[in-house]
């Protein structure tokens, strides 16, 4: 579905307009984009954009949210929104011939929210419960203390839900401000895969949205990421039947291609899936591990390279040793080819099954295009994957995997200091 024409322009009020023309099926997906999310949120504010998610489908000035429902339900369509640390994004997805109605709905909603207060208290009991929930469970506990200690006060170092505190002291006059600020044409890109021709999108979006004037005031620029903190090591204690370990190194942002496309082919060879080599080895080989893996988000400043293993509480020191010495091995061994060949066609398929609907593209597409890397990077991504080698990889791993930040989350004896 890749290889389906691909257009891209750019509206006389500022917004960007993708299409995937693609004529399989008589279905079409949307994906609306705003620079806005966890990356641009005050410190005194986390929770925000997920807060006015969750909120911006429940009312316009003039629909209320039991219209809005039925609507999307009526004729059997799909619409939400949504917020990550790096863009904002209301999804929806229907027929072709019902696309015209459920886009001005859309653009009712992305427009002129009126976040009904006791909408607004709802979600915010609803997302306590959430936070209070992931308080809970360990892996969250320990990705959370790991964020903090390598991000500080930055939007990165907090969960897109907020906190107790900031999340309670949020208002409707809070979502109403951040709105005007974020929404605006000139800070919108909508992507759309389906049968839909180019021209016939434009003129429909522009219908919709067309008369939507770009405000005087500058967008404003989010906070760079600060340095980072020296490495540290936090135990959490926590009454678990297993210990959560989790290591840490500051990784790069996904605009540093080569070293982005190496670690990207590090965390598939060492976390992803059954054959990966921490499952394989401290999992299979030494029943160390009731759960081990490794993550690498794409974020547009710098990211994290994370990994964790779950294992018994005395087996805390044996697993992180193991856990370390399988990461920072690679500094001094190179993969095979072999190895290398493995990890890329699995990177490679993983990559094409996550395109396979039209709103996979659409959402592909226009990710690609908030965080300013473009549409091309579909096509530079899997030949920057073909074509790494096994000494760049390397080189990847000794520039990042020095010395981890530490999360130990469990009872004791997980929380004995550990020591390579």
């Amino acid at each position: 579905m890749s290889a389906q024409p691909i257009s891209l322009t750019r509206l006389e009020n500022g917004i960007t307009v993708i299409t995937v023309d693609n004529q399989a099926a008589d279905l079409i997906a949307a994906r609306c984009f705003f620079r806005a999310g966890g990356r641009w949120e005050a410190p005194h504010q986390v929770g925000i954009s997920h807060l006015l998610a969750m909120v911006m489908t429940k009312g316009t000035q003039s629909l209320s949210s039991a219209v809005i429902a039925d609507r999307v339900e009526s004729v059997g369509a799909n619409l939400g929104t949504d917020a990550t640390a790096d863009y904002f994004t209301l999804g929806l997805k229907t027929v072709t011939g019902d696309f015209p109605e459920i886009l001005r709905l859309a653009g009712e909603i992305l427009r002129s929210p009126s976040f009904p207060a006791a909408e607004v208290q709802l979600e915010q009991q609803l997302t306590l419960q959430n936070i209070r929930a992931q308080s809970e469970r360990p892996f969250s506990v320990a990705f959370q203390q790991l964020r903090q200690a390598m991000y500080g006060d930055h939007p990165y170092g907090f969960s897109i839900l907020g906190t107790p505190e900031t999340l309670s002291r949020l208002t409707a006059a809070d979502l109403h401000r951040y709105h005007r600020t974020y929404f605006r044409p000139d800070n919108l890109v909508i992507s759309l895969s389906g049968r839909i021709e180019s021209e016939t999108a434009i003129a429909q979006i522009t219908a919709v949205f067309g008369d939507w004037a770009i405000p005087d005031a500058p967008l404003p620029i989010a906070p760079p990421l600060p340095p980072l903190p020296p490495p540290s090591t936090h135990t959490i204690d926590q009454a678990t039947q297993q210990a959560i370990v989790m290591v840490g190194y500051p990784a790069p942002a996904v605009h540093n291609l080569p070293d982005y496309i190496a670690l990207k082919v590090i965390n598939t060879y060492l976390g992803s899936g059954l054959s990966s080599r921490l499952f394989v080895e401290l999992r299979e080989k030494r029943g160390l591990a009731y759960d081990v893996s490794a993550f690498y988000p794409t974020r547009f400043s710098a990211s994290q390279f994370v990994a964790y293993i779950g294992t018994a509480p005395e087996n805390a020191q044996v697993g992180f040793e193991g856990l370390v010495a399988e990461i920072e091995r690679l500094c001094q061994v190179s993969l095979t080819e072999t190895e290398l060949q493995a990890s890329k066609n699995k990177l490679l398929g993983q990559y094409a099954l996550g395109k396979q609907t039209n709103a996979d593209l659409a959402q592909l597409f226009g990710w690609y295009t908030i965080i300013d890397l473009g549409i091309e990077f579909d096509q530079k991504f899997q030949a920057a994957v073909n074509q790494i080698t096994p000494d760049q990889i390397q080189a990847a791993a000794q520039r990042y995997f020095q010395t981890p930040y530490i999360t130990i989350v469990g009872p004791e004896p997980a929380r004995e200091p550990l020591a390579l």
